[in-house]
């Protein structure tokens, strides 16, 4: 078993920092948006990829990165990750035209698919040796995601307003180069384990996540029953099965498919891709209306959805773990979907005339509780079955699985909000109406992750649950 580290809250702050950074990157840029446009000469329906490249780098390549981190040593991947999320950044700031600013966020993606698994797998070295210790860590590290997320609106606002679009990126290089310089001295030494890289199925699972998002990202576009869609959708299908047989023939597979007999694993996935599914649409389309129907700027924006920030903040440290401990996983994910459906559908209430006190403030709050419930709980019903030299694996799976799940919520909901006229020359009624589409499309996929949750997650047996955190604290965790 490895010993405890002494300064291990301070390793936290630093990975929970990463985590609160890399989901960060998916927002920050949205803001900046129409000036990179006019810059780097984006035609409107190509404006999307600054957004698509990273998503689809990111969520296509997380498995790889969990197996990397579990046989090459996870802090060796988590140092390697920063450094070319690091270039990535340098890259998209000074892009000069439109390709090469698409290049360096596929970059960054790569550069998060290897920080989020590693970060994770050394963030239960330090504190799986004592349940409680792991449940306050890991309400800290999952606060930091949704708060990474929604404050990037905020920050984003704040840099584009005062400074300029490439400044979105620069940020990265010294909080990148400060986390660099930290490592050696907060985090663990990982050791890897014996093994290969299963370059066929890594290629065959990239492929076909990137292709499924590519495809659903383009439908609402395109055209859901499309010739092109339906080709794109077809062609992932099968490369994901392809992937399926590589894992069932080769000795070392990327994804060994047994992981999937851990009790809770697959319905803590299931859950995490309809969690991502309303949330994400939720904080796209709120933003949307604030600028849009309520003619907030840029500033004025992302402050307005800084009260989220601070509940998910304050919920996720101070109340889920405590809950966590005293009701078990379940409740908590049964409970936080439906409150966040129940905050969602306040917001389908939303008026063309309305304001951010009556219209926003009460039902995001909600929102932003019932994500505060969900989301840690989720993730350590994913975590808190696997064998230690498989956290990189699961956590992979289960990152994938959230920002897939976003991918598709995001892209059904823009297709709901399409057919009520959102893309064309609506006013503050028609615009309005189309994004209480997209809510009522939201809070209906958090209703149903609350009730398959309630029908298929199975309670841990206490054996189960008192044992597997310990574990999580062997060499190679």
């Amino acid at each position: 078993m490895n010993a405890v580290s002494p300064r291990r809250w301070w390793a936290l702050i630093v990975l929970a920092a990463a985590q609160f950074m890399v989901i960060m990157d998916t927002s920050i840029i949205g803001v900046a948006l129409p000036d990179m446009q006019r810059d780097l000469g984006f035609s409107q329906g190509g404006l999307q990829w600054v957004f698509n490249a990273y998503v689809i780098a990111f969520g296509g390549l997380l498995l790889l990165g969990g197996r990397l981190s579990d046989l090459f040593g996870a802090r060796g991947v988590f140092t390697a990750g920063w450094i070319i999320l690091i270039a990535g950044s340098i890259v998209a700031a000074a892009a000069g035209t439109a390709p090469v600013e698409i290049a360096g966020r596929a970059v960054q993606g790569l550069g998060g698919a290897l920080i989020a698994p590693a970060s994770m797998t050394l963030l239960m070295m330090l504190f799986g040796h004592d349940p409680r210790e792991l449940g306050k860590a890991m309400a800290l590290y999952g606060a930091a995601a949704p708060a990474g997320g929604t404050a990037g609106v905020f920050l984003g606002g704040v840099i584009t307003e005062w400074l300029s679009w490439p400044w979105v990126f620069i940020v990265y290089v010294p909080i990148g180069l400060a986390t660099v310089a930290a490592v050696p001295a907060l985090l663990p030494r990982a050791e890897g384990r014996r093994g290969s890289v299963d370059v066929l199925g890594a290629a065959a699972v990239t492929a076909g996540v990137a292709l499924a998002v590519y495809a659903i990202v383009r439908a609402p576009e395109q055209g859901w029953s499309s010739a092109a869609t339906l080709l794109e959708l077809a062609g992932a299908v099968a490369l994901l099965a392809l992937f399926l047989v590589i894992q069932r023939a080769v000795r070392e597979p990327l994804m060994p498919l047994a992981v999937w007999r851990t009790p809770g694993l697959a319905t803590a996935n299931l859950a995490m891709a309809l969690l991502g599914g309303a949330w994400i649409p939720m904080w796209y389309f709120l933003n949307l209306y604030l600028q849009q129907v309520l003619g907030y700027g840029a500033f004025p924006s992302g402050s307005a959805l800084l009260p989220m920030t601070v509940a998910i903040m304050i919920f996720m440290i101070g109340v889920t773990a405590r809950l966590l401990g005293r009701f078990g996983a379940k409740p908590l994910i049964i409970a936080g979907l439906a409150v966040l459906a129940a905050g969602v559908a306040g917001l389908s209430l939303a008026r063309p005339d309305g304001s951010f006190a009556v219209d926003v403030l009460p039902a995001s709050l909600v929102a932003a509780v019932g994500m505060s419930l969900a989301y840690i709980p989720a993730m350590m019903s994913a975590m808190s079955g696997v064998r230690p030299e498989e956290s990189g694996l699961a956590s992979g799976i289960v990152n994938t699985t959230y920002q897939v799940g976003s991918a598709i919520g995001l892209a059904v909901m823009t297709a709901i909000a399409t057919s009520r006229g959102a893309s064309g020359p609506a006013g503050p009624a028609g615009l309005t109406d189309a994004f209480q589409g997209a809510f009522t499309g939201a809070a209906a996929v958090a209703v149903l992750g609350a009730v398959l949750t309630l029908l298929f997650m199975r309670r841990p047996k206490p054996a189960q649950a008192q044992a597997r955190p310990e574990a999580a604290s062997s060499p190679g965790a």
